[in-house]
């Protein structure tokens, strides 16, 4: 039995994705990453892409790899806080609506509308007629979205009690993840199968043929974040824009004189590495 159990951590071992090929896999698609960018912008397409999942299911490390080689000025990500007073007050998509994207942009958004669909019903922040209205009202919100013109694509992360507990864990230690631990994070570890409900309810309610939500097992985040990114490449029929190809150009000697005198008498920092 030991014998056995030993086999089986060494297989699991030897299944995970070794840092080497992650960055390998990773620099092919940022680079496909890169010609989608170049094909929006020529296009003139406007995509809209929702992360919603669980705390601690990896949104924000996908983000980071989705986004970290291409402009921020075409790929936008929105990641809003609670809502003002004044917000509060206005028709709840409302304020989705200012961050949509115009001619030649992607906009990603770090939780969405769904918030209404997760953490606002499950914490008691909305009420159930609200949740259920909300739920009513999407399927065609996002659907005039679609017949606008606008590509919209939705990922749920799944990440299972095990692996979310131990990022909490590691959380907790880190000082540099401990950002991102906050107490509506503890509870939802709280209300695990609170937010599994809500879960179920907003899939059966807004998995459309329209707007179809696309699922990813994220226990394995290296795996998760190429696994994502090909398969929103392959939702998109994008193609290769040919750009002028650029040379050098000589720095002309037309009004020159000694530009860095003036910078010798400015406050420099320290150099303390």
């Amino acid at each position: 039995m030991k014998k056995n159990k030993k086999r089986e951590k060494k297989n699991e071992r030897d299944d995970k994705l070794s840092t080497k090929a992650y960055e390998k896999q990773m620099g092919k698609l940022q680079v496909e990453l890169c010609h989608l960018q170049e094909w929006v912008k020529a296009t003139g397409q406007r995509i809209v892409v929702v992360f919603e999942g669980r705390d601690a299911a990896g949104k924000g490390g996908t983000i980071k790899a989705l986004t970290e080689r291409v402009s921020p000025r075409v790929f936008r990500v929105v990641a809003l806080p609670a809502p003002s007073d004044r917000e509060k007050s206005q028709m709840y998509l409302q304020r989705y609506l200012a961050h949509f994207p115009a001619a030649g942009e992607i906009v990603i958004f770090d939780r969405s509308w769904y918030n209404r669909a997760g953490v606002e019903y499950v914490l008691g922040f909305c009420t159930r007629d609200q949740h259920d209205r909300f739920l009513d009202v999407c399927p065609s919100f996002e659907k005039q979205m679609v017949v606008s013109g606008i590509r919209l694509l939705k990922y749920w992360l799944e990440v299972g009690p095990k692996e979310q507990e131990r990022r909490f864990a590691a959380r907790m230690e880190d000082p540099l993840r401990q950002w991102k631990l906050s107490p509506t994070d503890l509870e939802s570890r709280r209300l695990w199968y609170d937010y599994s409900r809500a879960r179920d309810q907003m899939l059966a309610a807004t998995d459309t043929k329209h707007a179809p939500w696309h699922i990813v097992r994220s226990d394995d985040k290296k795996r998760a974040r190429l696994n994502l990114i090909a398969h929103l490449l392959g939702q998109i029929p994008y193609k290769r824009v040919k750009r002028e190809r650029v040379k050098p150009v000589d720095r002309s000697r037309k009004h020159a004189y000694d530009d860095e005198a003036p910078m010798r008498r400015r406050s420099w920092i320290p150099e303390a590495y």
